[in-house]
């Protein structure tokens, strides 16, 4: 065989195995997000702190550490109340509702940060999906269909280095690019 012949063919079997790749990867990503099975939403309000987020605009104003508290109002809906600090050290808070949607075990939620006369609008409501949830409510990522949002909670300021590796498998297992994740800076309380 011609060097150039194999050469080419080495080339070509290095382009197929790319493709091969590539397409694995895709598909991965192209999967549908899964929500956790249930979600018992009462044992889920409470303080959260933000562990590491898929950067995004409406957070771009925040520093470090960033909380997310969640209480559960009469009429069923949950109250958020999302903390961060800026740069110039002021804390800076967004309110808003969050509404469970399916039956009362459902992980999938809509939450809107509009103002509420606003809320017949079906845009200002973004999708709020519980994707990863460890069994005692102390580690959990949310995120919601289109993968363009991401974010790692725990119940504490700090998270072992092997419950986070373990979530960070499960959350490569769903397709979610592990690259884009931006660690949270949190002071201890």
């Amino acid at each position: 065989m011609l060097p150039n012949t194999r050469l080419i063919l080495l080339l070509l079997g290095l382009l197929g195995a790319s493709a091969t790749l590539l397409a694995a990867e895709r598909g991965a990503r192209s999967a549908p997000v899964t929500p956790v099975p249930g979600l018992d939403v009462p044992r889920y309000m409470g303080a959260w702190y933000e562990i590491a987020k898929y950067p995004n605009k409406f957070q771009k104003q925040c520093t470090g550490n960033t909380t997310a508290h969640y209480s559960l109002q009469p009429d069923k809906t949950v109250q958020v109340i999302n903390r961060c600090r800026r740069a110039d050290g002021t804390i800076d808070e967004a309110v808003g509702t969050a509404r469970q949607l399916g039956g009362p075990a459902s992980p999938t939620l809509k939450v809107r940060f509009a103002p509420a006369w606003l809320s017949f609008l079906p845009m200002v409501w973004g999708d709020y999906w519980v994707i990863d949830l460890d069994p005692n409510y102390q580690l959990a990522a949310v995120s919601e269909p289109g993968r363009d949002y991401l974010w790692i909670l725990s119940r504490t300021p700090t998270v072992s280095r092997q419950a986070y590796g373990a979530l960070l498998e499960r959350l490569e297992r769903q397709g979610f690019d592990l690259s884009k994740l931006e660690m949270t800076p949190q002071a201890a309380y």
